[in-house]
């Protein structure tokens, strides 16, 4: 006797699978959590601490310790009508703001700084659904005979990426809200040793992929949903990594360097191959891994972009590489773990395994590919 087949269960599983599109799409329009980065100089008897920060996030009331997207506040709306104001508009509340919590950053050089705001640099208005960088300048004389000092990020202020100017060794740390820095010697010499500097890098690599990286986590999930067995999966799980480690070397080393606004969308477009090629193709084929090693040197060249907001130290510069390679192949290694452990471990070797998991997954991969595409395009 033949097998009826399952309207129910099939309506069930289309109701499942746009429900997931709506909450992927949510996602992919949600407001990521950039950590501050803050460039330190002494310069004129002066201590100069230069902040490029989301400042509607701070002016909106949002703490950002350990808060992965704004949408998730309770201040979100707040925080989008301060991201649609004119620079011209938005400037004086920044004053008014940045005077007052200026006192909450801690520059101790053997007693605590007094911070004052110089001045901010905010850009125009450009699309709405993107962190607005602006850069905020504060200033605090230097005691004489001071050799070092620390900085302490105020709690509730999210991550702060410290990095020293115009010295030799210079120091370059990574500060959650409360933190405070190590002693930092004014003639450097604080840089990160080698294995500190592999060490401190890889949260920043693992971060980047989860649970930052929704792009780079679909495109990984398009490879598993090829097939969950294990050969198809390391041959282009391989080429991916041998392709994009290429790319982030070359990249984060000043060798090549594409306009982001290229790259995005492109990477965009490779979730939406992968995706659809899953539905029409049943095995892996010997093109599959050129391509995706042809796409993985696109995702390096988006970890490198990543990686130059943060800087890496200039006296350890392979080590730290290093690090956030590492932490980016964990991240991947993890996405892959869970795909196994919640649907390739219990569901690959059933006959209706591809016809009701793998395509239809597939199907919402390439929907929401194609949305970051449209919507990528759109902001060029």
């Amino acid at each position: 006797m033949g097998r009826t087949f399952d309207w129910t269960g099939l309506k069930l599983r289309l109701v499942a699978i746009m429900s997931s599109l709506w909450v992927f799409i949510g996602m992919a329009t949600a407001h990521e959590v950039t950590p501050t980065i803050g460039d330190l100089r002494v310069t004129g008897g002066l201590v100069q601490l230069e902040l490029r920060l989301n400042i509607e996030a701070f002016l909106a009331g949002i703490d950002l310790d350990g808060l992965e997207n704004t949408d998730e506040d309770d201040q979100s709306a707040r925080y989008d009508a301060l991201r649609a104001l004119g620079s011209a508009e938005l400037s004086p509340r920044v004053r008014k703001y940045a005077v007052d919590w200026a006192d909450q950053i801690t520059i101790t050089a053997g007693n605590p700084l007094s911070l004052s705001y110089e001045g901010a640099r905010i850009p125009v208005v450009g699309n709405v659904d993107l962190p607005r960088a602006s850069f905020l300048l504060l200033e605090a004389p230097l005691p004489t005979g001071a050799q070092s000092l620390t900085v302490t990020w105020p709690k509730g202020a999210g991550a702060l990426v410290l990095r020293q100017h115009d010295v030799t060794d210079p120091y370059t740390g990574y500060l959650q809200g409360g933190e405070t820095s190590p002693n930092i010697p004014l003639g450097g010499g604080a840089s990160l040793g080698a294995w500190d500097s592999l060490v401190s890098y890889i949260p920043v690599g693992f971060t980047h992929i989860i649970p930052k990286g929704l792009d780079h986590i679909l495109f990984v999930l398009g490879l598993f949903f090829l097939s969950a067995r294990l050969r198809p999966l390391v041959w282009q799980i391989t080429a991916f990594t041998l392709a994009h480690t290429v790319t982030l070397a070359m990249g984060a080393a000043g060798w090549i360097s594409i306009n982001p606004a290229i790259v995005e969308p492109l990477i965009a477009a490779s979730i939406v191959f992968v995706a659809l090629e899953n539905i029409f193709v049943r095995k892996l084929h010997p093109w599959r891994p050129v391509v995706i090693f042809g796409f993985g040197l696109l995702h390096g060249l988006g970890f490198a972009s990543v990686l130059g907001e943060f800087g890496l130290p200039q006296g350890q510069f392979l080590p730290a590489l290093i690090g956030f390679n590492v932490g980016v192949e964990l991240g991947q290694l993890a996405v892959i773990a869970v795909a196994f452990l919640t649907v390739g471990i219990w569901f690959r070797n059933k006959y209706w395994y591809r016809g009701r998991i793998a395509i239809p997954a597939s199907v919402v991969i390439a929907m929401i590919g194609l949305f970051w595409f449209v919507e990528r395009i759109g902001a060029i």
